[in-house]
């Protein structure tokens, strides 16, 4: 007698890093913000996120991990729905890159600060230990650990920001305007650190060239909707769409020049 095998269930795909259903939220003075919001981004994909100032932009970037709730419409990150219950996991799923670096270094030593945030949540010993010096090989900056971030330039305290957030091994980067005030060495750099990491990026920048560097997909949000979603060569290169957003190109850049690799 033979028995029959039971089929196996097809493996589950897991859920997207970031999905954002009719997001809208108003400010308690009456401001409306954004207006209804819906938009999901994939495991390891690297998004930007493009926009005028006043378009809501900090606004859906700071529903990410909780800091602004209250609104209508939801936000999921990988399957967690972002609400009190999930709230500790959601902020170490969501790792936020300021634009300053200044506002995520505050320890004597580069080392302190890329173990704050792992120390806080309980991690000790070799395993602190090693999660620093990974999150520091990541951003290469494992030979500054014993400095204080005060001495180093200014693209050197960028990369120890990103180390900071690494170090919480997040699923999604979230960079506020990473290229800004960066020299171009320090920005290629940063690039490269950026194509390497394995965790999904969304990244706000009005640095268009930037944005196209780093990433295949592009959001444009404008007035607090999603007003376009789609290959970031093909945003930029639409003359209408982008005087229809306030977003301009530097003078003489052409993105239809630009060869995009993988």
């Amino acid at each position: 007698m033979t028995s029959a095998t039971a089929p196996s269930s097809p493996s589950a795909s897991p859920p997207p890093s970031l999905e954002v259903a009719g997001l809208a939220f108003a400010y308690p003075d009456g401001h409306q913000a954004l207006f209804g919001v819906d938009f999901a981004v994939a495991r390891g994909e690297r998004v930007a996120l493009l926009g005028p100032n006043g378009a809501g932009k900090t606004t859906l970037v700071l529903h990410l991990n909780g800091i602004l709730t209250g609104g209508a419409g939801t936000v999921t990150v990988a399957g967690l729905p972002v609400g009190r219950k999930h709230m500790a996991e959601i902020r170490r799923k969501v790792g936020i890159v300021f634009q300053d670096p200044d506002d995520q270094l505050f320890m004597p030593s580069v080392r302190e600060d890329v173990a704050f945030g792992p120390a806080s949540a309980g991690l000790k010993g070799p395993e602190l230990e090693a999660r620093v010096r990974t999150a520091l090989e990541r951003v290469g900056m494992e030979a500054f650990a014993d400095r204080p971030p005060h001495h180093l330039s200014y693209g050197q305290r960028r990369r120890v920001a990103v180390a900071t957030v690494l170090a919480m091994e997040p699923e999604i980067l979230v960079l506020d305007e990473p290229s800004s005030n960066l020299d171009p060495a320090s920005r290629r750099e940063l690039a490269d650190i950026l194509r390497s990491l394995d965790v999904t990026v969304l990244m706000v920048t009005h640095d268009l060239p930037y944005a196209l560097e780093l990433c295949p997909r592009a959001l444009i949000l404008s007035e607090g909707v999603i007003a376009a979603d789609g290959r970031t060569g093909e945003l930029l290169a639409d003359d209408e769409l982008m005087r229809a957003h306030r977003l301009e190109l530097p003078f003489g850049f052409d993105p239809r020049s630009v060869t995009m690799g993988a």
